[in-house]
């Protein structure tokens, strides 16, 4: 469904990424883990259309991705940013609103399913979204990326600065939307282990470049990974 091939960004004398290449099958869960620096924000964002590629193509359904991003949301393709990246001065509901220009359906018909997926949120939807907990506002930043019924999502960190109970919650709950709602997505994480438990391929990134792929399930038994990222 998605194709990376030769990837590579730099920002100015840094290079971020070398010759990159992932696919993602429809339906899996694939995630890439790595350490901080180690390019995986540059990929999501090179995908998302946020960076541009130094060289490389990135297909989407056998189709060469736009570059711009409001046209590769408009493909299927959206992502839930590193920090949540909520509009913190609006309510819920109107980063519902945000979230929701290619949306087909009724908006009503899908704000009450992401109520249903989030109840709190539907408790909270006239509550200032920026006065939020860390959890609501990640369940909140995937709420807003459900509005547009998207094909693929981009997960980028979706643990990082949450409490342990809340980051079980949402790996929870990306395994839901991809069983039950049907959604392909690329995982971007720091934890390893809690990637690697819900995914189906995964990509190690260690300085700009892939140094290891496999079933997750092979590289939940891989010594260099243990050792690197499970604390093994």
């Amino acid at each position: 469904m998605l194709q990376v091939k030769n990837l590579s960004v730099s920002y100015g004398h840094v290079d971020a990424l070398h010759d990159v290449n992932i696919e993602v099958a429809q339906g899996q869960i694939v995630s890439i883990i790595g350490a901080n620096g180690a390019g995986k924000t540059s990929l999501v964002n090179t995908v998302s259309g946020l960076v541009k590629a130094k060289t490389g193509q990135i297909f989407f359904e056998d189709e060469l991705l736009p570059k711009q991003s409001h046209r590769i949301v408009a493909k299927g393709l959206v992502q839930v940013p590193e920090g949540r990246k909520i509009f913190a001065g609006l309510t819920v509901r109107e980063n519902l609103i945000m979230g929701s220009s290619q949306l087909k359906k009724s908006f009503r018909e899908k704000e009450e399913e992401i109520w249903q997926m989030f109840p709190i949120l539907g408790e909270r939807c006239h509550q200032q979204a920026g006065t939020l907990s860390g959890g609501e506002q990640q369940m909140l930043a995937i709420g807003r990326a459900l509005m547009s019924d998207p094909k693929f999502i981009m997960f980028d960190e979706p643990s990082l600065g949450l409490a342990p109970v809340i980051v079980k919650q949402v790996f929870r709950i990306i395994r839901e939307i991809n069983k039950c709602g049907g959604t392909t997505i690329l995982l971007i994480e720091q934890n390893a282990k809690q990637a690697l438990g819900i995914s189906d391929y995964t990509y190690v990134l260690e300085n700009g470049n892939i140094t290891i792929q496999g079933t997750s399930r092979q590289l939940l038994q891989d010594p260099a990974v243990q050792k690197a990222y499970l604390g093994e």
